[in-house]
């Protein structure tokens, strides 16, 4: 799988332009449980209309359709006069229950800009105001991985959002669906509530009831920072972005031929010299094991599960570059810049690499609270057959030793995978007699086919960016096709979700990686959370369509691609 940006080693500090992504929000992680200060109020000079907005500016047009939102709720009652966000509206949290004041605090920071309203976080709800509310029977619901399902039917990540002159109410049984319906509140919510200075309103929402939970428990996004380096802020921002659209699976692509991107104490040089460089020569770049903790922590802070991926035993040759011991010359190979794949491997016959392996899958593992370690184990053309099973038979119990379950691409079908593993499936027919076999025998798939949910791939023949060798990937073909049946002969149950990749060798800077997501990304994640039976192309155009003012205000930069009748307003 031919697999983002050469950045510092810490975060970017660089003061945004007016148009720049939020990205600012509460960090709070999810298990926040206090309230916080408030926003200054309103200048002088607002609007009567809208109390926020300075003085003359229009009013918009009709609220937002409750249906309009991405992605495609499960059911929508439209009804009833609209509720307008005012000046003395609180943000009702429950304080008992870790995670749901984090959600009520993320809410109130990303109204208060725009509104220019305090918005105080307060406990209960009642009056005019949003209350977001825990049904009994809940609990934490497994947080971002679903957990079980409540009496009310929503599950872990589902929620009920019903708008009433009085106020809105966001009910769920754990905080991950309060978050969720937050997310569908702010898309019903005009697009300049995303801004970042006070906003003409009135700040309306239609009235009605959205009930709502995702098709499946995996929603993944993934960012390849091993081609390209990308440091802490940006892809906290991309956290912020995938966060919109209800993705819960981050998986960062550490590793690979040209850079190694995680400190490991054990082995310091994999990043202290095997980081120095990425695709084209640039200075690359590693994270600290505490600037990765903090990308940990902001993505759980948005219900969001990072994946790391250490891939093996190909895609090494910056392993290999930094200990001789690795390869079974015992020489070292030059730093690699370019995007070649299939001639680095780890020596499998040595037992030093299972040492290796042993001590970088226990410090990942230690840093990393979610389920899953991803090993790679994709375009091993420089690994006999006999010898990709041999290294698969002994790094496989290395992950399951810390805990975690097993990910590997799905070439790892070739071997034996471990009971409970989890395979990525990046193809482009879904026939692979390997993978089906697979399937039928237990083994669980997230689907990633590169000729639908590549971010990489070229729009058209005229993309200035990506790569092609999957074809052209336009919007409808990030869409139109079914996760359920895509793997012919497979049981639709052996599909546990979806993930858009966004691989990196011709992305070179931090610029760069929204045009080629968006607006593909949404496409993508409607089909990992909608209801197959909602899925319908020129709907979703139509929905697509009014996310451009959005993203024009959250400083997104988005690819106008002609298949989409796109907003002008």
């Amino acid at each position: 799988m031919l697999a983002a940006t050469g950045l510092t080693l810490t975060p970017a500090t660089a003061t945004p332009p007016a148009t720049t992504p939020r990205s600012t929000v509460s960090h709070l992680p999810a298990d926040a449980s206090s309230t916080v200060s408030h926003s200054p109020g309103a200048p002088a000079d607002a609007s009567p209309g809208n109390p926020g907005a300075p003085a003359g500016t229009p009013a918009p047009a009709s609220p937002r359709p409750l249906a309009s939102v991405i992605p495609a709720p499960l059911s929508v009652r439209p009804g009833g006069a609209p509720y307008v966000l005012s000046r003395d509206a609180v943000i009702g949290v429950p304080l008992d229950v870790p995670g749901a004041a984090g959600v009520g605090t993320y809410l109130a920071d990303l109204l208060r800009p725009s509104t220019g309203f305090a918005l105080p976080v307060v406990p209960g709800g009642g009056g005019s105001g949003i209350t977001l509310r825990l049904e009994s029977g809940g609990g934490d619901g497994g947080a971002a991985q679903g957990g079980p399902g409540a009496r009310n039917g929503l599950g872990g990540e589902g929620y009920r959002l019903t708008v009433r002159p009085a106020g809105v109410v966001i009910s769920a049984a754990a905080p991950a669906g309060l978050f969720h319906g937050v997310q569908t509140l702010r898309q019903l919510l005009p697009a300049a509530v995303e801004a970042h200075s006070p906003q003409a309103g009135p700040w309306t929402v239609a009235g009605g009831t959205i009930t709502d939970r995702p098709r499946y428990a995996y929603r993944g996004a993934m960012l390849d920072v091993a081609r390209h380096f990308f440091g802490v802020g940006r892809v906290e921002r991309y956290i912020d972005e995938l966060a919109l659209y209800k993705v819960d699976y981050l998986h960062l692509h550490l590793t690979d031929d040209q850079g190694w991107r995680i400190a490991i104490r054990s082995w310091p040089r994999l990043a202290a010299y095997g980081g120095t460089t990425e695709v084209g020569g640039g200075t690359g770049g590693y994270y600290t094991q505490a600037q990765y903790e903090r990308i940990v922590r902001y993505a759980r802070s948005r219900f969001m599960t990072v994946v790391p991926e250490i891939d093996m035993p190909a895609h090494t040759n910056a392993a290999l570059a930094s200990y001789a011991s690795l390869d079974c010359d015992g020489v070292t190979p030059a730093l690699y810049t370019g995007v070649n794949v299939g001639f680095s491997s780890l020596c499998v016959g040595d037992d030093v690499t299972y040492t290796f392996a042993r001590d970088v899958l226990r410090e990942i593992a230690a840093l990393t609270p979610g389920p899953y370690l991803h090993i790679g184990g994709d375009e091993a053309h420089s690994t006999s057959a006999a010898d990709y099973r041999a290294f698969m038979d002994k790094v496989q119990p290395l992950v399951t030793d810390t805990g975690k379950t097993v990910m590997a691409w799905n070439q790892i079908t070739g071997a034996d995978p471990v009971k409970g593993a989890i395979a990525q499936y990046w193809g482009t027919s879904g026939t692979e007699p390997a993978v089906i076999a697979a399937a039928r025998a237990g083994t669980r798939f997230v689907l990633s086919p590169a000729n639908h949910t590549y971010l990489d791939m070229k729009y058209d023949a005229r993309t200035r960016l990506g790569l092609a060798w999957a074809g052209y990937v336009e919007v409808k073909d990030a869409y139109d096709w079914d996760p359920a049946t895509y793997l012919h002969g497979a049981p639709a149950g052996a599909v546990m979700g979806v993930e858009a990749p966004l691989w990196s060798e011709t992305l070179t800077k931090d610029a760069d990686i929204d045009p080629m997501a968006f607006p593909r990304l949404p496409a993508v994640a409607e089909l990992g959370w909608s209801a197959a039976a909602s899925h319908d192309w020129d709907a979703f155009a139509a929905r697509l369509a009014a996310q451009g003012p959005r993203w024009q205000a959250m400083g997104i930069d988005w690819y106008r691609s002609p298949q989409v009748p796109w907003d002008t307003a």
